[in-house]
């Protein structure tokens, strides 16, 4: 299996590159890379390129573009999660999983029941997980981590979530909600999924949801954590 790194430029082909620090570094110390190999590398933003690895320094791994193109891997369906997220030691993992996923974008929620918001320094540690994800999948498109914000700050972002007939694209997690119907969403283009707290949603938090136009949607007899509710929704609506 050919390894992968990360290069947010991506030069023309024939042209030299330098991997950047971390990715050297793990290529060297961790893989034992070597002059001749070949490499597949990966932008983030939806290009790929293979290359040949030209020199390795102590510091530094150099690579010459051999090929690049434009490889599509990401679902049909646009999928946003905002999320109140778990405790920092279940975040990365989630991160992860709905990076292998497919989903464009997660929205970390400081909601009323959250202990306190995720710090700057989880939040670059799981943007860092996310790298680590798409190179492990070969997802080529890196999931998006925005800044954390309240859900009353999210709901009031510009609705890009169109409806589907009668059907909004827009859904909260709640135990008293029906359980979707994910054959009745074919025709979704994109969704948006609200997950709470442990503590759950309070209710005026429900109402600022319910307002926006969101729907409650149950997940089943049981109460999930805040990862498996999200790795289950976000593996069926990519199926479907």
């Amino acid at each position: 299996m050919t390894r992968r790194y990360y290069l947010s430029d991506l030069p023309p082909v024939a042209a030299l590159a330098v991997l950047p620090n971390s990715e050297s570094q793990h290529a060297i110390k961790v893989m034992r890379i070597q002059v001749g190999e070949t490499v597949e590398l990966f932008d983030g933003r939806g290009t790929q390129a293979d290359a040949t690895v030209v020199s390795v320094t102590r510091k530094e791994c150099s690579v010459r573009i051999e090929h690049s193109s434009s490889v599509d891997r990401e679902p049909n369906r646009e999928l946003t999660f905002a999320i109140a997220l778990p405790k920092p030691d279940r975040c990365r993992e989630l991160i992860e999983r709905l990076t292998e996923l497919g989903v464009q974008r997660v929205v970390p929620i400081v909601a009323v029941r959250t202990q306190r918001g995720p710090s700057e320094n989880l939040i670059g540690k799981l943007r860092r997980a996310v790298i680590e994800a798409c190179k492990q999948s070969g997802r080529n498109v890196l999931m998006e981590i925005t800044e954390p914000m309240s859900l009353a700050e999210y709901v009031d972002q510009p609705d890009s979530t169109p409806a589907i007939d009668s059907t909004p694209a827009k859904w909260i997690a709640h135990p008293d909600g029906p359980i979707l119907d994910f054959t009745q969403i074919v025709s979704i283009d994109s969704a948006s999924l609200l997950i709470g707290p442990e503590g759950g949603w309070t209710e005026e938090e429900i109402n600022i949801a319910l307002d926006a136009g969101f729907k409650k949607v149950g997940l089943g007899k049981r109460i999930y954590r805040i990862e498996t509710a999200a790795v289950y929704l976000a593996a069926r609506l990519v199926d479907h």
